[in-house]
């Protein structure tokens, strides 16, 4: 074969190679979760109430060992989902159990309270606005929208505890802290929220895996008119 057709083939095979790796990554970091509705399950205008879990380990999946998020949905179900669908310019009630433990955060900005009803959340009970992640447990997640301005940081539970949840969804028996706080939902459209705590282990920085893909530790709030 000249050296022109050689050059064709390898031309050709890098194409089909480069085309491979992008088709796998771009199936890696966007599949296709399921659309949790909320928008149907109270009156018009009434609140909407969103409860939601962070797991150390999903348990099960491509990605058993995972950090994620789950939601549950009208009908009291625990759902592998983080997209979202609520109505525009409603009070979003959210209840956060949290089931991983936490470490201080590398900016201390994500231990502020920002864009929620008040400018505060609860933390098993008790209101504030900033969390110190050098204190206690640190913090295990945050919960953020950016286009909105909204960020909670979730506090990590004691990593000594002999209770852990080890796969979701994770009971109310297992050592858990519970965050909530209200914000309001803005006009029609879709807005990403994810966690900016590098907890993608095994990954460069921690912000690899789950931290870059949709179901686990970022999504999207579906808002309709």
């Amino acid at each position: 074969m000249s050296f022109g057709g050689r050059l064709s083939t390898f031309l050709v095979l890098l194409a089909v190679a480069v085309g491979a790796a992008v088709y796998a990554v771009v199936t890696f970091l966007t599949p296709n979760p399921q659309v949790v509705d909320f928008t149907g399950a109270q009156a018009v205008g009434a609140p909407v109430d969103l409860t939601v879990q962070t797991v150390g380990a999903i348990g099960f999946g491509k990605h058993p060992t995972w950090v994620s998020y789950l939601v549950k949905d009208p009908g009291g179900q625990w759902i592998h989902s983080t997209v979202w669908k609520v109505p525009a310019h409603t009070r979003i009630n959210v209840t956060v159990e949290q089931y991983d433990s936490g470490s201080p955060l590398r900016n201390q900005q994500w231990g502020l309270v920002q864009g929620t009803t008040g400018g505060t959340a609860s933390l098993n009970g008790t209101t504030f606005s900033v969390y110190n992640s050098y204190d206690a447990n640190g913090v295990g997640h945050t919960f953020a929208i950016p286009t909105i301005g909204l960020n909670v940081p979730l506090v990590g539970v004691d990593p000594n505890a002999t209770n852990t949840c080890g796969a979701a969804p994770c009971t109310t028996n297992y050592v858990h802290n519970v965050m909530r706080f209200s914000f309001t939902s803005p006009g029609p459209g879709e807005y990403p929220w994810q966690c900016f705590v590098p907890c993608g282990l095994g990954f460069l920085y921690g912000n690899g895996g789950p931290m870059s893909t949709i179901n686990y530790m970022g999504g999207f709030l579906d808002v309709a008119a």
